[in-house]
């Protein structure tokens, strides 16, 4: 009989008649207004992390389950490799196997294995930094409006440099489009522009830049 037709086709009862669906995942990342830095082809809205944290914590989720996903693979090609290393010569098996042969392949087995899950895992963990490091490097990141885009710091940076009267009128015109236009206030932004303003990003960046060191 069909487990899926219910025995009382008159049962019409919630257990019978409710379907349950999984609860749906909750998005990564969610649609803000593009911003005036951002080309025609990106198109009205971009997707971008609700802050620094769920940037930084998606960043480190993408590391493990890579780091997981190596360890798992290498740890088959681990154990043919110790087990071809720790292969007895072929004129003991013309004398017949001992016990202290078994042994000493066992344990033969168990060193190379731990050496060589040891330098894969070192490697997993370098590959996954790779391969997480540039796209989240590169995603945006949602931040508070009122924040100045890099056009507007770069300016602000060359006029420390100017004279105090043209300093003052280049203040002018920053403060009148960002209060009239509204336009120059971000709304995200791409993480590599958050390096020494967010304490969570800077931390990703460092680690990198360390694991590269090594």
């Amino acid at each position: 009989m069909d487990a899926s037709i219910p025995e009382n086709l008159n049962d019409y009862s919630p257990s019978s008649t409710v379907v349950k669906f999984d609860h749906p995942i909750p998005l990564l990342r969610g649609p803000l207004p593009a911003g005036s830095s951002d080309g025609p082809s990106a198109g009205p809205y971009v997707l971008a992390f609700r802050d620094s944290r769920a940037w930084t914590s998606s960043f480190r989720t993408c590391e493990r389950k890579i780091v997981e996903q190596c360890e798992e693979g290498t740890r088959i090609g681990c154990a043919v490799s110790a087990s071809r290393k720790c292969k007895p010569p072929w004129w003991k098996a013309l004398v017949g196997p001992k016990l202290s042969d078994l042994k000493e392949r066992e344990a033969c087995e168990v060193r190379e294995m731990g050496d060589c899950l040891a330098v894969a895992k070192e490697k997993c963990v370098g590959f996954a930094k790779d391969k997480c490091f540039v796209p989240f490097r590169d995603a945006r990141i949602r931040v508070e409006k009122g924040v100045l885009n890099s056009k507007d710091a770069i300016k602000l940076i060359d006029g420390a440099s100017m004279p105090e009267s043209g300093r003052s009128l280049l203040m002018m015109s920053l403060m009148s489009s960002m209060c009239l236009g509204g336009g120059d206030f971000v709304t995200n932004c791409r993480a590599s522009e958050l390096l020494g303003y967010d304490d969570c990003v800077q931390c990703i960046f460092d680690e990198q830049q360390q694991g590269t060191k090594n």
